[in-house]
């Protein structure tokens, strides 16, 4: 009876005290931000840096209120934000999926994941002429890309979680005789979830890299071509622009990402 009042005293004091270091971990990343930005326009301003060479906040602005009345900023993170999820799913859903499978075969596992390190060495922008010449200069090309930049890292990790599961827990099921398939759906796969997660994570900066890297080579909508194109024309506040919306969607993704793994795998905080 002790043990549960205090219990229910100490929870939400610990939930309390985690919120308010979350929130101030936040407050202090933002006020960092805000006050970059301020210096970086007080520079600007006062002539102490160029503002044509590297650009001002207020140029940034600008831009973003020209590409949001065009039209061209909405239009362009929708293709680059439909190119990264597309390739992001195919990519780290394969390797995902053909990594855990493997585990039925475990000789031929090492053979696959020493496979998959060397394509994951391969620099992606080295395929980029060759997926755009292959698949042509459509958004097909940049999803291609992007999953090839994420399949090799989805996959590596998927066979480390299925090797690395609990032993004693295997042993458990082994001598209640529970079949290959039992033991996969019920121990591999929620043993695999945390890696999984945090592969995705990684996997969306992947995944938006080659996204863009696509672009940039051909293609004629996206953040990676509007950046492409105003780097050309040496116009620096819409290349800032670019790189910022590029953040922020990758930022959201991930908050996405970390909100469904606190959803479906509850249990890892206990």
């Amino acid at each position: 009876m002790t043990e549960a009042v205090l219990s229910t005293h100490v929870t939400p004091k610990k939930a309390v005290r985690r919120a308010s270091r979350k929130l101030g971990t936040t407050g202090a990343v933002v006020g960092i931000v805000v006050a970059l930005i301020v210096l970086w326009q007080l520079a600007v301003s006062a002539g102490w840096i160029n503002g044509k060479l590297l650009g001002s906040p207020s140029g940034v602005y600008e831009a973003a209120v020209i590409g949001l009345t065009q039209g061209t900023l909405v239009s362009d993170t929708w293709v680059t934000l439909y190119e990264t999820l597309a390739g992001l799913a195919i990519g780290s859903g394969l390797g995902i999926g053909l990594g855990l499978l493997l585990w039925f075969l475990p000789a031929v596992s090492g053979v696959a994941e020493g496979l998959s390190v060397i394509l994951n060495s391969i620099p992606k922008i080295a395929l980029g002429p060759l997926i755009v010449i292959w698949f042509g200069s459509d958004a097909s090309s940049k999803i291609w890309l992007a999953g090839i930049s994420t399949f090799a890292v989805a996959m590596i990790s998927s066979c480390a979680a299925a090797r690395e599961v609990d032993k004693d827990l295997l042993n458990l099921f082994h001598s209640f005789k529970a079949r290959p398939s039992m033991i996969f759906t019920k121990l591999i796969v929620p043993s695999a979830l945390p890696w999984i997660f945090s592969t995705l994570r990684v996997n969306i900066g992947f995944a938006l890299i080659g996204a863009v890297v696509g672009e940039y080579i051909a293609s004629q909508a996206g953040l990676g071509h509007a950046v492409f194109v105003a780097g050309s024309l040496f116009d620096l506040n819409t290349v800032w622009l670019g790189i910022i919306v590029l953040t922020l969607m990758a930022s959201v993704l991930s908050w996405i990402v970390q909100l469904a793994e606190a959803k479906i795998i509850s249990w890892k905080k206990k």
